[in-house]
């Protein structure tokens, strides 16, 4: 295992209280567009928080008053133009490697949506765990609004699961935008936060970084993985999983709390 609290990303912005990470990104007078150098840091930290025993929450937040406007125009849409196949095929699959990443990490992510999260910036808030937004929320799966497909970062298979078929079908169909009122109502947001919108966030995420960090870890694996099993085998999966999690010190710890009558302190392992 490794800490990661001091690692000081260039491409966004980072920090830790306690056990509790919150990622922000950078340029907030661009509404937050994500770069080529964004996209593959982020990547790279969401694979190593996958190893770190000093983290055991994150937030993706907003900066300035909006979450992400996307892909930046002049980064990376003006570039994607001039590039051969090949070279296109490289950038989808990195912007979908994020998405792993972030499934992959071990860790719940909170999204805390605030003024426009549109494009790859509503794929953020999709790919993480758990999505609070503020009154402000505006959000956009915009791709057939500049010519592309909806099919993007894994949006056709996640989206659909979150809001169902006939919703995720309008939305990426036609890249409306939707308020925090309506995202609430199709279970895209969990709730809306009148005031203190990242405060909630940060206060959700420490509780969640206080609990049982592995049985966290293999919650998060269960609920990607049994995307593709059927009944049996994810009775069988969570059997196995659950076993792992009755030989946690978590567990023994929770026992002898509750024999107590005591509240259990955890300590992730």
């Amino acid at each position: 295992m490794s800490a990661m609290k001091d690692i000081g990303p260039q491409h966004f912005n980072w920090t830790v209280e306690g056990r509790v990470a919150t990622i922000s990104l950078k340029g907030a007078e661009r509404k937050n567009p994500l770069t080529f150098e964004s996209y593959a840091e982020l990547r790279d930290t969401f694979r190593a928080l996958a190893y770190a025993d000093d983290i055991g929450a994150v937030v993706l937040a907003p900066n300035g008053g909006n979450f992400c406007s996307g892909g930046d125009v002049h980064d990376i849409i003006g570039p994607l133009v001039a590039m051969d196949a090949p070279q296109l095929l490289e950038f989808t699959r990195m912007t979908g490697d994020l998405v792993k990443a972030i499934i992959g990490c071990g860790k719940p992510v909170i999204a805390a949506v605030e003024g426009i999260c549109v494009g790859a910036g509503a794929i953020l808030a999709m790919a993480s765990d758990m999505r609070l937004a503020a009154p402000s929320a505006k959000c956009a799966f915009l791709f057939t609004r500049v010519g592309l497909a909806g099919c993007d970062m894994g949006a056709c298979a996640m989206l659909p699961r979150i809001i169902g078929q006939g919703r995720a079908a309008e939305l990426l169909y036609t890249g409306r935008s939707f308020d925090a009122a309506e995202g609430a109502q199709t279970g895209f947001y969990n709730r809306v936060v009148e005031t203190g919108l990242v405060e909630a966030a940060q206060d959700m995420a420490r509780r969640l970084a206080e609990g049982p960090g592995f049985a966290h870890m293999m919650t998060k694996t269960m609920l990607a993985q049994e995307w593709n099993m059927g009944l049996e085998q994810a009775i069988e999966a969570e059997a196995q999983a659950q076993a792992l999690c009755m030989k946690t010190e978590d567990f023994r710890r929770a026992y002898v709390a509750f024999t107590a009558k005591e509240t259990p302190k955890f300590e992730g392992n």
